[in-house]
């Protein structure tokens, strides 16, 4: 267990609050558990019970990201905000770059849409690179400097797939990735097709020289980001570090429509997860706050600290930045 470990990670977390206070964030601590969750049926959570003395056992969950509480405080009227908070993840391998536990930064920009947080973040890392004492920082850090390329999904899967996703139905994404020789059964869902190809053959093949923002995701793959007007696109993008994705940020959804058909949709996929939790149905609702009709335009960002850390330092793996990693417990 190194020092060095934990005086990087106390300098990384003075910067970045310093970063995000000079640029007008307001800086929260929301809980890490909650007893309802955004439906989010790729992933698997954690489940607890509150006892309490004269009442039933309270079902209670480990959040896999604070957006669960931020987008509350976004809702009514609080400003832009960003935190530094641990998140949790079950059903997930423990390796070079997972973990069940976590530390995420998470921040909201309002008034500002996904390709805006391009910039902030790409002037946070600058940040960070100019302000952490060169004797933390690995010898090589062209893979972390600013400014990002920018590839479209559509592009990559072009160059290292070989095809275009515009116009394939589901049907037809299958015969090609079956061409590709890939595994699929017949019943298989657009979004578990492309997954396969994206792992398979895209991921692995994406430039590593330099920090990658691969964006505009097919609209087909669910989430509570904006769609692009009059394409099959969403305004998404997610950040790649030598081959490794680091960062997922969204324009963030206001459509109640739109948010009403996610969660309906997510809701019943978690029907089959291997830990059933209650959805939150209040966070669906903060939308419709009578003073405010939607939430308001905004952009998130939750970026991987852990991650982040390891590359700043030159480590292989989280574990040489995380203090008592979970493998030396459960691997031991």
């Amino acid at each position: 267990m190194d020092p060095q470990v934990a005086i990087l990670r106390s300098q990384f977390n003075r910067i970045t609050r310093e970063f995000f206070s000079q640029k007008g964030y307001l800086e929260v601590d929301t809980p890490i558990l909650s007893p309802a969750l955004i439906p989010e049926s790729a992933i698997e959570v954690f489940e607890t019970f509150f006892l309490h003395p004269d009442r039933k056992p309270l079902p209670l969950y480990l959040i896999p990201s604070p957006e669960v509480w931020m987008k509350r405080l976004l809702a009514q009227g609080w400003p832009s905000l960003f935190q530094i908070t641990k998140s949790f993840r079950n059903a997930e391998s423990i390796g070079r770059i997972h973990s069940p536990e976590f530390t995420l930064l998470e921040y909201y920009t309002r008034g500002a849409n996904y390709i805006a947080s391009i910039d902030i973040t790409e002037q946070y890392f600058q940040f960070l690179l100019d302000q952490i004492p060169p004797d933390f920082l690995a010898s090589d850090l062209r893979v972390l400097q600013p400014p990002f390329q920018r590839m479209q999904v559509e592009e990559a899967f072009q160059r290292f797939a070989g095809f275009s996703l515009v116009p394939l139905d589901r049907e037809g994404l299958l015969e090609k990735a079956k061409s590709l020789g890939l595994t699929l059964s017949e019943e298989a869902s657009w979004e578990e097709a492309f997954n396969q190809v994206f792992v398979h053959l895209v991921e692995p093949n994406l430039p590593q020289d330099r920090p990658l923002v691969l964006l505009d995701y097919p609209a087909e793959v669910p989430c509570l980001a904006k769609r692009i007007p009059g394409t099959p696109w969403r305004e998404r993008w997610e950040l790649y570090i030598g081959g490794m994705e680091l960062a997922n940020c969204f324009t963030e959804e206001t459509d109640p429509h739109e948010i009403e058909a996610y969660f309906a949709m997510e809701g019943e996929k978690k029907r089959f997860s291997r830990v059933p939790h209650t959805l939150d149905i209040s966070f669906r609702d903060m939308y419709k706050i009578p003073s405010m009709k939607t939430i308001p335009l905004c952009s998130g960002v939750a970026l991987g600290v852990d991650r982040l850390l390891m590359c700043l330092s030159g480590k292989s793996s989280i574990e040489g930045v995380i203090l008592f990693p979970i493998s030396d417990i459960v691997l031991s």
